[in-house]
Parts: structure tokens; C-alpha cells; sequence
């Protein structure tokens, strides 16, 4: 890993396997309930989408993407609190690495899944409101936004 010029190395943590995977499924944990609160929002709003006076005008595109997007939703949430049920249903059973070995790796598919629903839901207002192809040149920036923030620049991170 390069280092900024003035930058010190880190500093090794003293702590005890325990103690890391503890520390690891808090910080895990509380990331998740960030992102948990969005993936509520969206779903709330895909929600009330179909209850508008102008969602039966909708066509049969946009009525598909609007379940797509509704269901990539629900996947994500489902995932995302996946690792909440895992520490619950094994609490104090000395699985803690584990659990959150299995977290993280749930957490990344539920970040690809977010960004899957939050560009549904991107595909289906630019669709409303601009059109088809303007929908899809938009969506396909955002997905490429997405990507480029939450799995190139990291994976470019841990390459460094």
C-alpha cells in the first residue's frame, strides 16, 4: 500500500480475535442501518407510486419496471438484514467470526442489489417524465456512477 507523503503506517491494534470480531460486526452493523434507512425510503416510495391517480396510466414497460424495481427492493432489505437475524439467532454460541465473515459478504450483495433497485427506480421516473431513451442514457450514467463508487474505487483501494 502507498502512502501520502508525511503519512504514518497504521498502527497494529492490540486486540483478541474475539475482541476484532466483535469491533468488525459492530461497525458492520451499524453501515448496514445507513443503508437500511435508504432501502426503507425507496420502498416506501415505490409503495406509494401505486396508489397515485396517474400509476394505471402507466404502460406495460413502466408497469414492469415498477415491479422490478418494487421486488429488487424487497430483495435488498431481506439481505441487508439478513446479518441483524444471523447475530440474533446465534447469539452466544461463539460464532461471531462468522457471522461476520457471512455479513460482509451478504452486505455486498445487498449493496449490488441496492444499486440495482435505486437505478429501477431511476429507469422508471426518467421514463415518466423524459421518455424511454433519455431513461436509459440516464440510468446507464447512474449504474456506471454506482459502480465506479461503491466496487471500482474500493477494489482500486485494496489493489493500492
Amino acid at each position: 500500500m502507498q502512502m501520502e507523503p508525511g503519512q504514518q503506517p497504521p498502527m497494529p491494534r492490540r486486540e483478541t480475535p474475539q475482541e476484532r470480531a466483535d469491533r468488525n460486526l459492530l461497525e458492520l452493523l451499524q453501515e448496514l442501518r445507513v443503508v437500511q434507512t435508504g432501502v426503507q425510503i425507496l420502498f416506501a416510495f415505490l409503495l406509494g407510486l401505486a396508489f397515485t391517480s396517474r400509476f394505471p396510466r402507466l404502460d406495460a414497460l413502466e408497469r414492469g419496471t415498477f415491479v422490478v424495481t418494487l421486488l429488487l427492493t424487497v430483495i435488498t432489505s431481506a439481505i441487508l438484514a439478513t446479518p441483524v437475524a444471523l447475530h440474533r439467532g446465534l447469539f452466544h454460541r461463539g460464532a461471531k467470526p462468522r457471522i461476520v465473515a457471512l455479513s460482509a459478504r451478504l452486505a455486498q450483495i445487498g449493496l449490488i442489489f441496492l444499486a440495482l433497485a435505486l437505478n429501477g427506480a431511476v429507469l422508471l421516473l426518467m421514463e415518466v417524465v423524459l421518455g424511454l431513451t433519455a431513461a436509459v442514457v440516464i440510468t446507464a450514467a447512474t449504474t456506471a456512477m454506482f459502480a465506479g463508487l461503491w466496487f471500482l474505487l474500493p477494489w482500486a483501494l485494496r489493489r493500492s
